[in-house]
């Protein structure tokens, strides 16, 4: 149940979504909304305290608290992809190499990073979980670990993911160093190199590389920024073009923050059934919903082990700490073979350290105040880029994850205003990194990633003023 305060906030926040209380309109005083409601006036600060951080409200001095803006006045969504004609083979572009590196110095602010900055991650109470897991542990964690992963934090992961209504036991997941080795892994033992894979369009830089590493061709789909991959498409080029595995990011993809519905779901693992061809869901950014429950996983609805399932705490927990896991179905034997081939086991002492940080309760209780701080920093610059933009730009309305797509006037070419901004000390991902095909030229992703702040605002400033130069 939400504390008061945010019942209160939400109602607002629904007449204000709905245009009952319009952008100028003030709101009730916090002395006569508290005897209206019957609730202290501090239930009611907090409540719009709530609004005003989220970019919904703003109080004026002597005059009270008055709505700053709608939802309906974001930008239009951007448009689905064209299919594209034929597989293609990968070559990764340097310039992924180039926004990787200008991922690293401190002084550039990187909208090009998904992933949580440091300030938002419980660093003290992690270290104290590392500690009594290095004073647990037999030698203090220097032997090597089962093949399959450390077993308590296997039944803690699968006591996630039965929470959900995912029958799953610790026997059906296997550690991994990170999410791109869980990947890896899978990819690995499904496929042989030639072989053609289907990705979503546009999708994360980084699979194009593991497709590449593996001598893999890739078909890109066609992808709705809301509902994700078009899964009648899909079903007509699997026989087509003679597809081996599918590998999708169903909840809130990477650049679009797309969210397939249950029923999607439900269809896209019947097709796997149907043409008996594995899906590699990649769940990364499950966890980093903005509503009231987590999204479900096609790997619920797997019940012939065609669904291998990869995930890390890497968005989430501790990036550094490198832990993640996969349910590879019946592809399980496999994937530990060529995990015993090339890393033997996994790190003892982080899956010590994050299994007894989810034993204690801590994961929940940090994943609730992230969930709440990405949600709020996604509408601060979704808010920005509709006022800093030019007025034609679209861009996308994620309900989880750390990323927004923005499309831009085909006058804009993005890697030219991704070269202007890094000399200003600002970062972001051109979209010609995220498909293979010479397209989404006058697109970009922007992370939010960074809590807001005047160095944000003036950040995201910056790159609407250059883009309006450009057109």
């Amino acid at each position: 149940m939400d504390h008061l305060y945010l019942q209160v906030a939400d109602r607002i926040q629904a007449m204000i979504e709905k245009e009952v209380i319009r952008i100028g309109d003030k709101l009730p005083s916090v002395r006569s909304l508290s005897k209206e409601q019957g609730i202290s006036m501090s239930t009611v600060f907090q409540a719009y305290y709530h609004l005003e951080s989220k970019g919904y409200i703003e109080p004026r001095p002597k005059s009270g608290y008055y709505v700053k803006f709608s939802p309906r006045r974001l930008p239009e969504m951007p448009k689905i992809c064209r299919p594209v004609k034929k597989a293609s083979e990968v070559n990764v572009s340097e310039m992924i190499t180039e926004v990787f590196y200008h991922m690293s110095p401190d002084d550039v602010l990187r909208f090009s990073l998904a992933a949580p900055p440091d300030e938002l991650l419980p660093s003290a109470r992690l270290s104290k979980s590392l500690i009594q897991a290095m004073r647990a542990l037999p030698a203090g964690g220097v032997h090597y670990d089962n093949l399959q992963g450390f077993i308590p934090l296997r039944r803690q992961i699968a006591r996630m993911y039965m929470q959900g209504g995912s029958p799953v036991t610790e026997d059906d997941i296997i550690t991994t160093t990170g999410c791109m080795d869980a990947l890896t892994l899978c990819l690995s033992a499904a496929t042989q190199p030639g072989d053609v894979i289907a990705l979503e369009s546009p999708a994360y830089c980084g699979t194009f590389q593991l497709a590449q590493s593996l001598g893999l061709k890739v078909l890109e789909i066609p992808t709705n920024p809301v509902c994700g991959v078009d899964l009648e498409y899909l079903d007509k080029a699997i026989p087509k073009f003679r597809i081996k595995a599918c590998v999708f990011v169903t909840n809130f993809n990477n650049p679009l923050g797309a969210c397939m519905p249950d029923k999607n779901k439900q269809e896209l693992v019947k097709l796997m059934n149907k043409y008996d061809i594995p899906l590699i869901e990649d769940d990364i950014y499950a966890d980093t919903y903005f509503g009231k429950l987590r999204p479900s996983s096609c790997k619920q609805y797997d019940r012939n082990g065609n669904v291998l399932l990869c995930n890390s705490f890497s968005k989430s927990l501790a990036p550094g700490y490198r832990v993640g896991w996969t349910m590879p179905g019946k592809y399980k034997e496999k994937v530990l073979r060529l995990k015993l081939n090339h890393t033997v086991a996994s790190a003892t002492l982080p899956q010590a350290a994050i299994a007894h940080f989810l034993e204690n309760g801590r994961y929940e209780h940090h994943m609730r105040n992230l969930r709440k701080i990405l949600h709020t920093q996604c509408l601060r610059y979704q808010q920005a880029i509709a006022e800093y933009f030019p007025e034609d730009t679209c861009v996308t309305r994620p309900q989880g994850g750390y990323v927004l797509w923005l499309e831009l006037n085909q006058a804009i070419n993005t890697v030219e205003l991704y070269e202007q901004a890094l000399k200003r000390k600002i970062s972001f991902a051109p979209g010609r990194i995220f498909s293979l095909q010479d397209r989404y030229n006058n697109c970009l992703r922007i992370s939010h990633g960074n809590p807001w702040s005047k160095r944000v605002e003036d950040g995201l400033k910056t790159i609407g003023k250059l883009a309006h130069q450009m057109i």
